[in-house]
């Protein structure tokens, strides 16, 4: 069972921070109009809209087999009618499904080029994000701050995730590219300073240290591990932003390249997602 939580959560949490990224950024990218690129977006929204719907529900499942401690549980209407009314993660996970439907529906309708209609639902499917986890272990104006640490935590990875999505599907049509790199360098710096000060007052607030120790054991080899793969996606990004006045006459490896930050952006959302089911060792 905590495999296929593991699993949902790294579905759920992909798709969720896809969707937002890529909206937010599409206009900084892009000034003016890319029809083929926005038709693209929009039924990749979709499937990322259905995806995100479809493995929140399993999370609940999975969250009520969890705590009723039994397997059948997850599909007693009763028990999920419990979980869903009288836990904390079940009152913020309904809303959050809500949202999540009600973004989903807007992408079938006229609706779905509103800007911020679109950037408001899935910044909101975001945020709902954060209370659940690690984010709802402290009480009172102390788990208040936690939460909104995550919130910023969380836009920051999302902008850079779907950026560097929406990135490389610019990079498979002809466009100017030079402009687009140096916007999209431009924000990364400030995206890059909020997740990393985000991400080590989390580490300081759940576990009392400024990194977890024994180093190579459990919830700190998981954050070493997720550590390492975002210095190597500054690595990638550092080396893309020196070649910015070359952009056009090395495309491949441009492509190649950011594919593989977002590739390894992938990877540590995958870690995220084992870290949230992970004790983080709080110390006195």
């Amino acid at each position: 069972m905590s495999e296929a939580l593991v699993l949902c959560r790294f579905l759920h949490f992909t798709a969720v921070l896809m969707l937002f990224g890529a909206w937010l950024f599409r206009p900084l990218l892009l000034k003016g109009e890319a029809l083929e690129l926005d038709r693209h977006l929009t039924r990749l929204a979709r499937w990322l809209a259905a995806v995100a719907l479809v493995s929140g529900i399993a999370w609940a499942l999975l969250i009520t087999a969890s705590m009723a401690g039994s397997a059948a549980a997850a599909f007693d209407p009763d028990t999920i009618a419990l979980v869903l009314g009288n836990t904390f993660f079940g009152q913020v996970w309904r809303w959050h499904l809500l949202i999540n439907a009600v973004l989903l529906a807007l992408l079938f309708t006229p609706w779905r080029s509103s800007m911020p209609l679109r950037l408001g639902l899935s910044g909101l499917l975001l945020a709902t994000l954060a209370p659940v986890g690690h984010g709802a272990m402290l009480d009172g104006l102390s788990g208040q701050l936690l939460i909104l640490n995550q919130i910023v935590h969380l836009t920051c990875v999302a902008a850079w995730l779907g950026g560097l999505l929406l990135l490389v599907m610019i990079l498979r049509q002809p466009s100017e590219l030079r402009g687009v790199l140096q916007r999209f360098s431009g924000v990364g710096y400030w995206l890059v300073a909020g997740l990393l000060i985000t991400g080590l007052i989390n580490v300081r607030v759940l576990t009392g240290q400024w990194w977890p120790t024994p180093l190579f054991s459990g919830f700190a080899l998981i954050l070493l591990i997720k550590a390492m793969i975002v210095l190597a996606m500054l690595g990638l990004a550092l080396f893309n932003r020196l070649r910015i006045d070359d952009c056009e006459q090395r495309m491949g490896t441009l492509r190649r390249s950011v594919m593989l930050e977002w590739l390894l952006g992938i990877g540590a959302v995958a870690a995220v997602s084992l870290l949230g089911t992970l004790p983080p060792m709080i110390t006195a």
